[in-house]
């Protein structure tokens, strides 16, 4: 085994690596063992004249064949795997999986968010997969199922069946920036009486949460490099940043700014040409092509709004 069995697919999924790391093995032993008795059986001494083999036609043809039927029985078993995790029953329950650099957030059928997965015991779920930036990679160990995030892909899905009760790591399987290693979620399993009480219980967001100015962060993954409760990440805090002082490098030069209107958009558009002191440059592509004038608006009145205690 390679860990928890926790879906549907485990026995499937473990059985063709069995196979195929089996195989793998056997060669490895078979070939190197056959290599030290070929130096020591037909070494110079014992033959200083070599012997060339030709038109050997059987040899030929076994060792096209027969590596031809080992690779087609590894293909056969990783296809039978394989094919079940493309059809998804009808009935199976549709979670919306996001990904953005660089966290995993969740959305259900009632417009409920999460940053963990919550699914029901025993019961088939479909995850239709998102990126809101580049190429992530949703990944479950324990449940032996991984899928690319690509972004603009259409129709991009997984589903499994939950088979134990608990706590399962989501990983990216995909290096996608500084921060590709603090990308962990969490898959929680709960019974199904317990999932449909916590879905239906739709939670309040903040003021702050509700403004448009957020929704556009969020949906342009702005929230993955900045926080908004004052901790450090990628970039600097949006807490308390509006009408704040900055000390920022420019043109190689240090000096202090005032982060008002004119400040916020351009740390959008050109990130790098006032760049924060303590923070590194080339992280943050310019979003000049993206967002429009209104969304700037909405972003500036946003920061502008007293931060929530």
């Amino acid at each position: 085994m390679f860990g928890p069995e926790a879906s549907n697919f485990v026995e499937g999924v473990d059985k063709a690596f069995f196979i195929i790391m089996g195989i793998g093995a056997f060669f490895l032993v078979g070939l190197t063992t056959l290599m030290v008795i070929f130096v020591i059986k037909y070494n110079k001494k014992r033959h200083p004249n070599a012997v060339q083999i030709k038109e050997y036609l059987s040899l030929e043809i076994a060792w096209i064949v027969i590596p031809l039927i080992i690779v087609m029985f590894m293909f056969y078993y990783g296809y039978i795997a394989y094919k079940p995790m493309r059809e998804a029953p009808a009935d199976a329950l549709n979670i919306k999986a996001i990904a953005k650099m660089w966290e995993f957030s969740f959305e259900y059928a009632n417009g409920k968010e999460s940053n963990t997965l919550i699914v029901p015991f025993n019961k088939p779920v479909k995850l239709n997969l998102f990126s809101r930036d580049i190429v992530h990679s949703f990944y479950v160990p324990a449940f032996r199922i991984k899928e690319d995030m690509v972004p603009d892909l259409k129709d991009n899905f997984m589903w499994f069946i939950p088979t134990e009760l608990g706590k399962f790591d989501i990983l990216c399987a995909e290096y996608c920036g500084v921060r590709h290693s603090y990308m962990m979620s969490t898959v929680e399993v709960i019974p199904e009486d317990e999932y449909n009480a916590w879905v239906a219980k739709v939670e309040k967001k903040s003021l702050k949460q509700e403004m448009k100015g957020f929704e556009i962060l969020k949906n342009n993954a702005c929230t993955g490099c900045h926080s908004i409760d004052g901790s450090k990440l990628v970039g600097p805090s949006f807490k308390g940043l509006y009408g704040a002082e900055r000390t920022v490098i420019t043109d190689g030069k240090e000096r202090t700014v005032k982060a008002d209107d004119e400040y916020i958009k351009n740390s959008i558009f050109s990130p790098d040409n006032d760049l924060v002191k303590g923070f590194n440059s080339g992280l943050m592509r310019s979003y000049k092509e993206v967002l429009k004038d209104e969304d700037i608006k909405e972003i500036i009145e946003y920061l502008k709004t007293p931060d929530e205690n």
